[in-house]
């Protein structure tokens, strides 16, 4: 797994942008009325719903938020009825691209969707031309000043997560999706706090992107296609060096 976690990595850099966009708070809160109505409104018996409040109270959602969503999925309170929608399409460089989609519509997101993948060089695909380059896993990262590598390696890994590694000043843990919840608890038991912890598209294989002016096209598009109100998750399989995305970020 070692490199194919590095768009989960650029993900989360990201989260304090969508947050200063205002968009990061309407995700988590119909991912967390969709998790309610698919398996009740109890987190201790629905796991996507308990992954849901978590990463909501990792972004600092205020509980009235979430207890709102919660009863917009249940019932308790009015609320849009969501449809889960995949898409499937390629960036600039025949980078492959999931869109995750929560819509209450699903012609208009099939059409913006499709709109921003075609204005900024990319297109959209059939189901399945993407997705078997992605693996779905569980991603969980912890600050480096947490606990000790040894110590936390041994937990993971008796748990039943599949590789960790250590980026910068924070450890990333992938885990196969059946052994989720276990790594979850475990980590909880030991009173490790998670900053992180989410199941996510993590690529099997990425395409290397060194040309600055195709990755800045391909970093545009994804910032494009968050943009959109119906877009959840947007997953690609492309590495971009850390000195060509701080190049990036600095002519920002």
């Amino acid at each position: 797994m070692s490199g194919h976690s590095k768009w989960a990595s650029i993900k989360h850099k990201k989260a304090a942008t969508d947050a200063k966009r205002g968009k990061l708070f309407s995700r988590l809160s119909k991912e967390i009325t969709v998790a309610a109505k698919i398996g009740g409104g109890d987190a201790d018996m629905n796991p996507r719903l308990r992954t849901a409040i978590a990463a909501a109270k990792n972004a600092n959602m205020p509980n009235d938020n979430i207890d709102r969503a919660i009863k917009k999925g249940t019932g308790e309170l009015p609320g849009v009825v969501y449809e889960e929608i995949t898409y499937e399409g390629y960036g600039p460089g025949g980078v492959g691209i999931i869109i995750e989609c929560l819509a209450d519509n699903r012609n208009r997101a099939t059409g913006e969707v499709r709109s921003t993948l075609d204005r900024r060089g990319g297109n959209l695909a059939s189901n399945g031309a993407v997705s078997w380059q992605f693996n779905k896993k569980g991603f969980i990262t912890i600050d480096t000043s947490a606990v000790d590598e040894d110590t936390l390696f041994m937990i993971v890994t008796e748990a039943g997560a599949d590789d960790m590694e250590t980026n910068e000043d924070v450890y990333e843990i992938t885990v196969p999706v059946e052994n989720f919840e276990t790594v979850k608890k475990a980590l909880e038991d030991a009173g490790i706090k998670t900053n992180v912890c989410e199941l996510t598209m993590i690529p099997s294989s990425t395409v290397k992107v060194e040309n600055e002016k195709e990755a800045a096209a391909l970093l545009r598009l994804i910032d494009a296609l968050e943009d959109l109100d119906d877009v959840q998750n947007v997953y690609a399989n492309f590495d971009i060096s850390q000195e060509l995305l701080e190049k990036l970020a600095a002519d920002n």
